[in-house]
Order: C-alpha cells, then structure tokens, then sequence
C-alpha cells in the first residue's frame, strides 16, 4: 500500500511517516504543499491513497479535494485536519472522500483507518462526529427549549402554520399549539413573527 502524505507541518508529516514505517505493507511519500502532492501524484509510480491537510496551502478548502480527486488514477483522497469542523468533514464525505481523519487521532486509530480505507471504505471518527454536533447544538436559546419545542420553532421561522408543523412533525394540532404557547413563555416572545425573529436574531436557524 503506498499513501502519500500532505501536510505545510513538518513535524506531523515526519510523526506520520514513523507511524507507517512500523507497519508491515505500507509505503509512503510525502508532500508540503498541494501543488507537491499534484506533481508527486501525477509524476509518481501511483498512489492508493492520498492524506490532504485541510489547511495546507494550495488547498483552497474542499477545492482542493475534489481536484486531487478528480486526477487520473485509482488513488483515493482522505482530508487530516486539526481545525475544520463537523459541517467540514461532512461535506468531505458527501464529495466523495475517503474518510476524515482529525489530528488527534492515536497512531493506532490512524493506521486503522488508512487500512480500512485503503479497502475501499470510508471512514470518520463517530465520537467527532457526535462531539461536534453536540457543540454546535449548544445555544443559550436552544438550551432553553425541548428538541419538540425547538422543531416546533424551526417550522414558525419557516412561516408555517399550526397544521403545516402539525403534518411535519406527524403530531396533533393542539400539541402544536401547546408547544407554541410554552415556547413562548420560555423565549420571551409574544406572538409567532417575534418568536421566528428571536430565533433569527440569535442564529438559532
């Protein structure tokens, strides 16, 4: 298996490397910046996969993934970061990535990963996953209400009624009504337009 490695830290792709040099099987190369990884990927003897520091230069974000992607090959293309967030690595996976590594990955964890995703799967860490969601889920204003509430005034930000919320949640009306009436109470609104302004105000939607 031969991967490359690209990250502007020396010192990360130097710990990378030892991490792989104790594996039986696993080659590596390395690059310092995406325009290295292109040249080595398009000049090389061939890749099968390819590790992308989110940050890096040259990377311009997910660009960057999707044209390292798009080179001629059977390599595939992971993205290591230490910074991006949930909403990142989704949208990675959704383009097509291998998988989403985070920098705090153990060395066991990462040679894990790159094996499994080197047999062709994808791979992310659950428990970032879930830690990020419940960060980003933490809001003064959505601490305060239940997840039904919370929904309930998702669908009065979207200017819905009463019966719309109802059909969309597959609850009755009158509990729209009664989860409405709380909402308020614990918002400080005083009709539905300044509760969906609150929400939006607050970027809670």
């Amino acid at each position: 298996m031969r991967i490359l490695i690209a990250d502007d830290h020396m010192l990360l792709r130097d710990t990378l490397v030892l991490y792989f040099q104790n594996e039986e099987g696993i080659e590596t190369a390395t690059a310092a910046d995406f325009d290295e990884a292109e040249r080595l990927l398009r000049e090389g003897d061939g890749f099968d996969l390819v590790l992308l520091d989110y940050a890096m230069p040259g990377m311009e974000g997910l660009s960057g993934l999707t044209r390292m992607m798009q080179i001629p090959g059977h390599h595939r293309v992971a993205l290591i970061s230490g910074t991006a967030s949930r909403e990142v690595a989704e949208q990675a996976l959704e383009a097509g990535a291998a998988g989403f590594l985070p920098k705090t990955l153990s060395a066991r964890s990462l040679v894990n990963a790159v094996r499994f995703m080197a047999l062709g799967e994808q791979y992310a860490p659950l428990d970032f996953l879930r830690a990020a969601e419940e960060e980003q889920q933490s809001h003064p204003l959505a601490d305060k209400l239940s997840s039904r509430e919370l929904e309930v005034l998702e669908g009065l930000t979207q200017g819905k009624s009463n019966k719309e919320i109802a059909r969309d949640l597959d609850i009755r009306e009158p509990t729209v009504k009664l989860h409405v009436k709380t909402l308020y109470r614990k918002i400080g609104a005083a009709n539905r337009t300044q509760a969906a302004m609150i929400a939006k105000d607050q970027g809670l939607f």
